[in-house]
């Protein structure tokens, strides 16, 4: 690992400053799995770092083809804040917006070689984060709902959420990259059993989705190894573990319940208030007055639905523009996957979208820092691979 930060760092040692920026977003892309205070400081080092950059060299900042789209979803954003319930406290939570940033920021800094780099960072100190939740489980008796392994990181949603990324980033590598597989072959068990052992249903199925993509874009008749692999689930999974899969399909699941109530709630939501929706972070202060009659909880701090939570927060304008970002992006991405020549971060970045998408019929993690963080890292590497090839 020293070595090739080594080697992503050579091309730039002329200038101390934009090392700087490189070597701080290795560690934000580490940080992030561990600490969500350490990731911050990172990034705006990192940040600083590279507007030093730009303006010292009076560049031009080049963006992906995919940013309009994310930055009109940014100003439809403080358009819906803007015609809040309380303009305050939305205005407040835009302050997310700032991490699209991270895009240009990687775009600009992990080119080339480097984006490599960043990727086996994240697949590195992700092995790193599961082997902890492991040890939770097994030794800290994290072994139950009401007690989930969640590494470092505040919530086992959040938790399981960036195992999922990290999954998908080592399967695409060990399918997709001709060398340096071992690594991702050998920590990819950790991470699946850490995964599994967060009892984090949404997670499993946006990995299942994720990783059934990577064999479908590899070659379709690998799908045949999935019922092996599910067979082989069953047959050495703990009773808790296989019994949380079948709660999947239970319509009398107190959570599946309350899931669907929560999607009607967040209809009632936009029916009300179509356009601008009720304002971003409102959802959990007037939940109350939109609840469903069948509801179990009586709060929820949103919907557990991306596209729900999106229209109902800031208006089905804004869910179209998201919309428009997703399929953006995917259409960049298959048009690189093509003719990169780095296959495998393309991948990786489909299948995080696969991923995102799947889990977040049943989770808003499109609204989680940390995992929107490593969400963006991964779909502008690609991007930033390809930028040093195209220059020559």
């Amino acid at each position: 690992m020293t070595e090739q930060v080594g080697r992503a760092a050579d091309g730039f040692q002329a200038d101390p400053v934009e090392r700087v920026a490189f070597i701080a977003v290795l560690a934000f892309v580490g940080a992030l799995q561990f600490s969500i205070a350490a990731a911050n400081i990172c990034l705006t080092v990192a940040l600083v770092a590279w507007v030093a950059v730009v303006v010292r060299g009076r560049e031009s900042v080049e963006m992906p083809r995919f940013w309009p789209a994310l930055t009109a979803y940014a100003g439809i954003t403080l358009i819906s804040a803007a015609f809040s319930l309380d303009r305050t406290i939305s205005l407040i939570d835009c302050k997310q917006l700032v991490l699209f940033l991270i895009v240009p920021l990687v775009y600009r800094v992990a080119r080339g070689e480097r984006a490599l780099t960043v990727a086996n960072v994240a697949i590195s100190l992700g092995a790193a984060a599961a082997l902890f939740g492991i040890f939770q489980y097994g030794v800290l008796e994290y072994d139950n709902l009401g007690r989930r392994p969640q590494g470092t990181l505040t919530h086992y949603m959040t938790y399981s959420g960036i195992l999922m990324l990290v999954t998908t980033i080592a399967v695409a590598r060990v399918l997709f990259r001709r060398v340096d597989r071992t690594w991702p072959a050998l920590v990819l068990p950790a991470l699946l059993v850490a995964l599994t052992l967060t009892f984090t249903r949404s997670a499993w199925v946006g990995a299942c989705v994720g990783i059934a993509l990577l064999l479908a874009l590899k070659d379709r008749r690998l799908l045949a190894v999935l019922p092996v692999l599910a067979a082989l689930f069953f047959a050495l999974a703990p009773g808790q573990i296989t019994d949380r899969v079948y709660s999947v399909f239970d319509m009398q699941d107190p959570s599946n319940r309350d899931r669907f109530a929560m999607m009607r709630s967040g209809v009632a939501m936009v029916e009300a208030r179509p356009l601008t929706g009720v304002g971003p972070d409102m959802v959990s202060r007037v939940y109350e007055e939109y609840r469903d009659p069948l509801a179990v909880k009586p709060m929820n701090p949103h919907l557990h639905n991306v596209p729900i939570q999106i229209a109902a927060e800031r208006g089905l304008p804004a869910l179209g523009i998201w919309l428009w970002f997703i399929v953006t992006l995917v259409a960049r991405l298959l048009a690189t996957i093509r003719t990169t020549r780095h296959p495998f971060l393309a991948a990786a970045a489909l299948a995080a979208i696969a991923s995102m998408l799947a889990a977040g019929l049943f989770e808003y993690n499109f609204g989680d820092s940390e995992f929107l963080m490593l969400f963006l890292v991964l779909i502008t590497l690609p991007f930033a691979a390809d930028r040093a090839a195209r220059a020559r």
